[in-house]
This record gives structure tokens, C-alpha cells and sequence, in this order.
């Protein structure tokens, strides 16, 4: 078989479902399915999927794909995939979960993880000898927000103790993926990462530290043994190979966690080559020579699957989330007073509705933080709002507010993000789902003042990413050939007269945070945040 020949079943596990290509070890994708998985909404603040429909998402949308007959069944060499990140999922020894995994959005642990973080003295809510230890063997720490495993694993020590004495393992949600094809309990080295128990400081040997392990009060034995991304931890479970009708020999390669796969997908290889990806959460992103952390800002370099390099990281918890709220709830919703049901047609006429409407949506402005903020300023009580609405405005005006409130806010990331990587990049890959609407790339391309490069099918991006790295595993391609491999379709170049109206609303947009924060804190800090 010749290379040209040999594809990979990638899978893509985000919030909204289970995505999965086959891909060729260059980057095409020929078959492609889909399953959506609900958000379980617990208390206002927490956040849980149900694992058992993971995985029938994930055996429902590649069945999907294999019927296709795109290649012929021999030909798929590997299974690779990306996942959601910063999700917590206790299994017992037979590989069961024991209850709904726990997210990147639940900010039920933040009262667990502040007991443990604070000292006698704190700076910036940490005890600093502690924080000074995380941020010199991790390059970050956990997060106050209670939004990652370090938060969840706590929240399940404290008030599910019956389910920590029942945990053998805790798993990020790309763990539990691998566990169910192959078996074997084994995180990451991006996967384990927001754990913060390893130390990342030889960015090619990660290792558990028995005293950050010590730091975040969790048993040493409940965490998994750690593997490259790269590495192949296993074969199909014959159980899950007759339900594919693939070979019981076909490898599983570990794999990355959804950011670290977006940046080889995007094709992002380069030092501080940046990538935007806008899916249900968003971030900045680009691969960095060094290990650093603005803890203030909530930015990080952390490990990632490219030798010898870390990935810098701006992570925001509302992107493409938005325009989804905004169908399903406000456009769609079953209230009785409509009838009409979104079409897969709805996203692309949102997007001609936002590029008809003039820029600055006739004064009307949107503030997207559904679920709180993580960077610039880690802050839970955020929520959304629209403001400046006025009889004159319609439908189309809310539409286009909600595109460029997006774009506002990933620019109020960009200037740390910018300090953090010293420049301001001239140009971003624009990857996810929000990225195959023409109407947002221009719009974050004249709000940011920067080219934005559109590539072919960017939703796609997260399993391109996960075939380079299981075509990287087999040994059939270098990682860095991946810069190579991926097609920019366009170009937006930002338009003089929007940077200017974008800056003027930019301006007020961080208005609106710095007067209505403390009044975020009155409504919301109540609930259990981290300021509860």
C-alpha cells in the first residue's frame, strides 16, 4: 500500500457532538459524519455530558462514515482522535463511568479548589509559595473558576465522596476515548495538563510530581500512567472492531486534546504562526519556543504534541456558542408562539444576514459571555447581555450585534496576547465552525486589524489535526509536514473604515466590563462561582 493510499479514522469530540473523517495522511478528507450530544446544565453553573452518548455518537457518526465506502476498509491504518478539553470523567476498574462527566464549562468547584489554593497570605487568590511552585513546574495553575480537572476532581472528592472512594481512574475526555478502544487507561501530555500534577519542564519528558500531586489534595493512584500524543496505546478492542468492521489489528494513537490538534490542523507549525479557533468555546493559539505564564491574563505555553515546542494559549468560554444560543433559543425556541425549525441551511443564512447588515449593527452592541470569562480576566459571574437596542432595530440588527460582540471580545484577548508572544501577529488562521462563515472572518479581520486566512473546510481542522498525528505515530509523516499540507481557500485583509468604527466600539466595549463587572458579582456571585 502506498502512503497516498493510507487514511486515518479521525474523530473530533467537542461540546456539540461527535465529528468524524476519514482522512488521508495528507489531509484530505473524503467521508465525513456527525451526532450531536446535549449539554446537561446543572445549578445555573455546572456542566455535564453523558460519556455513554459520547461513545454512541462517536460508533453512530463512523458507521456513517465507513458506509460511505469512500476507501476500502484495509486501507484505514490508524484511529486517532481530538477532544474536548479540561473534562473529568471517574471511571471504577472496569473502565465504567461512574456518574455524567464534568466539563470545561462547570464552575461547581471553584468553592472545593479555593480551600486548597489559599495560604495565609494570597496573592491573586493563590498561597504563593504554592502558586510559585505550580507556575515553575507546570506553567500555569489551576483555575479559580473551578473550570478545569483540578476543580472537577475536587468537587467530586468533597461533595460525591462515595463516587471518589468508587474512582480507580480520573480521565480527560480524551482518555475516556481511548479507554474504550483500546482498554488501556493512559492520559497525555496535553490531556493531563490542566491536572496541573505533572511537571512540564522539559517539554519532551512530562512527568507527575509527587509534590503538585501533594498541592491539589487527589491520590496519587487515581491518576492514569501518561503517554506522547504520538504514541500508539493500543489496538481496537475486538468489540469495537466488529462494530466498525475494521481489523482488530488497526492502532490507536493517542492522540491531542481539541487545541493542540486545531493548531496542526490549522497548519499552524511555525514559532508564533497564530491560529483562532471559533467552535463552541474559542481561543488564540500559536506554537511557541518557550515555557511562560501571565497568570493575571490567564495565558500559558504549555505542551503539546510538536517536538520540542509549547503552545501558547488564550482560551475564552462562549465562541460560535453564541450563534447557537442565538438559534436555539431565541430564534427557534419551542415557546408556542412559532412553528418554524432550524434547517441545515440556518447557520448559512445567519451569515447572509450578518453580511447585509451595515457594520456596527446600528449602534445596537452584544456582550457574549453566556458562561462566565476565562482570559483576559478569569471571571465567573460574567453573563451576556445586548444593549443599546432601540425601536429602529430588528432581527438582522441582533444577528450582526452577536457576530461582532464575538469578535470584540476575542480582541480584548489579543493586546495580552500580543505582550505574551511579543507582537502583534499580521496574520490568523481562522479554524472551527465559526470559520466557514465569510460574513465573521471579515468581521474578526476589522475588529483585530489583521489578515484573517480562511483555510479549506475549517471545521474540519480538529480531525485533519488528529490524522497528522496519528500518520505522525505510524511513522508516516513528520508533524512539521503538516504546515504543508493544508490549503488556505481566502484571505480577509481588514478595511480601513471598519478598524475605525471597530475601534471607537472596542473602546466601549471594555467600558461595559469595567462599570457592569461589580454588578455581574452582585447578581451572579451568590451561586457557587469562585466568588461564592
Amino acid at each position: 500500500m502506498t502512503k497516498a493510499d493510507q487514511y486515518i479514522l479521525a474523530i473530533d469530540l467537542g461540546t456539540s457532538g461527535c465529528k468524524v473523517g476519514l482522512v488521508s495522511i495528507t489531509g484530505k478528507v473524503v467521508a465525513w459524519g456527525f451526532r450531536p450530544v446535549p449539554l446537561i446544565v446543572v445549578d445555573e453553573i455546572g456542566a455535564e455530558q453523558d460519556p455513554a452518548q459520547w461513545w454512541d455518537a462517536f460508533i453512530e457518526a463512523a458507521r456513517d462514515v465507513l458506509a460511505q465506502n469512500a476507501v476500502p476498509r484495509e486501507n484505514i491504518v490508524a484511529v486517532c482522535s481530538s477532544a474536548q478539553g479540561e473534562g473529568t470523567i471517574a471511571v471504577d476498574r472496569d473502565g465504567k463511568a461512574l456518574m455524567n462527566a464534568i466539563i470545561w464549562l462547570d464552575m461547581r468547584g471553584a468553592r472545593y479548589l479555593k480551600k486548597e489554593m489559599r495560604g495565609l497570605l494570597n496573592v491573586a487568590g493563590y498561597d504563593p509559595i504554592k502558586l510559585q511552585k505550580w507556575l515553575r513546574l507546570c506553567g500555569g495553575a489551576p483555575a479559580l473558576s473551578g473550570k478545569d480537572p483540578a476543580g472537577h476532581m475536587l468537587l467530586i472528592r468533597d461533595a460525591f465522596p462515595d463516587i471518589y472512594e468508587k474512582t480507580y481512574k480520573f480521565l480527560n475526555v480524551l482518555d475516556f476515548l481511548n479507554l474504550r478502544l483500546t482498554g488501556r487507561f493512559c492520559a497525555t501530555q496535553d490531556s493531563i495538563l490542566t491536572s496541573w500534577v505533572t511537571d512540564n519542564r522539559d517539554v519532551d519528558n512530562i512527568r507527575y510530581d509527587d509534590g503538585l500531586i501533594g498541592l491539589g489534595g487527589i491520590d496519587k493512584a487515581k491518576f492514569p500512567e501518561l503517554a506522547r500524543c504520538t504514541d500508539i496505546v493500543g489496538t481496537l478492542l475486538p468489540s469495537v472492531a466488529e462494530s466498525l468492521g475494521l481489523s482488530p489489528k488497526t492502532p490507536v494513537v493517542a492522540g491531542a486534546i481539541d487545541n493542540s490538534a486545531a493548531a496542526i490542523g490549522a497548519g499552524t507549525l511555525g514559532d508564533y504562526d497564530t491560529h483562532l479557533y471559533m467552535g463552541s468555546s474559542s481561543w488564540i493559539a500559536a506554537h511557541v519556543p518557550f515555557k511562560k505564564t501571565h497568570v493575571l491574563n490567564q495565558i500559558t505555553s504549555v505542551p503539546c504534541p510538536v517536538p520540542s515546542k509549547y503552545l501558547m494559549m488564550a482560551m475564552q468560554s462562549s465562541g460560535a456558542s453564541n450563534i447557537a444560543f442565538l438559534k436555539d433559543r431565541i430564534v427557534f425556541h419551542d415557546d408556542g408562539l412559532t412553528r418554524s425549525e432550524p434547517t441545515p441551511d440556518t447557520y448559512r443564512i445567519l451569515d447572509e444576514i450578518a453580511a447585509r447588515t451595515a457594520a456596527g449593527a446600528g449602534g445596537m452592541m452584544y456582550l457574549p459571555w453566556l458562561f462566565g470569562e476565562r482570559c483576559p480576566v478569569d471571571d465567573p459571574t460574567l453573563r451576556a447581555g445586548i444593549f443599546n437596542m432601540s425601536i429602529g432595530h430588528n432581527r438582522e440588527t441582533l444577528v450582526r450585534a452577536v457576530f461582532e460582540g464575538v469578535a470584540l471580545n476575542t480582541r480584548w484577548m489579543m493586546k495580552p496576547v500580543s505582550k505574551f508572544l511579543g507582537r502583534k501577529p499580521d496574520e490568523i488562521t481562522m479554524i472551527g465552525g465559526g470559520a466557514m462563515s465569510g460574513a465573521w472572518c471579515q468581521i474578526f479581520a476589522d475588529v483585530l486589524g489583521v489578515c484573517i486566512r480562511q483555510p479549506h473546510e475549517p471545521m474540519k481542522a480538529n480531525a485533519r489535526g488528529a490524522a497528522f498525528i496519528g500518520a505522525a505515530g505510524l511513522g508516516l509523516i513528520r508533524i512539521e509536514d503538516a504546515a504543508n499540507l493544508v490549503t488556505i481557500d481566502k484571505v480577509y485583509e481588514p478595511a480601513a473604515a471598519q478598524c475605525a468604527l471597530y475601534d471607537e466600539r472596542f473602546a466601549i466595549f471594555t467600558e461595559f466590563h469595567r462599570r457592569l463587572a461589580p454588578l455581574y458579582k452582585r447578581l451572579n456571585g451568590a451561586k457557587g462561582s469562585a466568588h461564592g
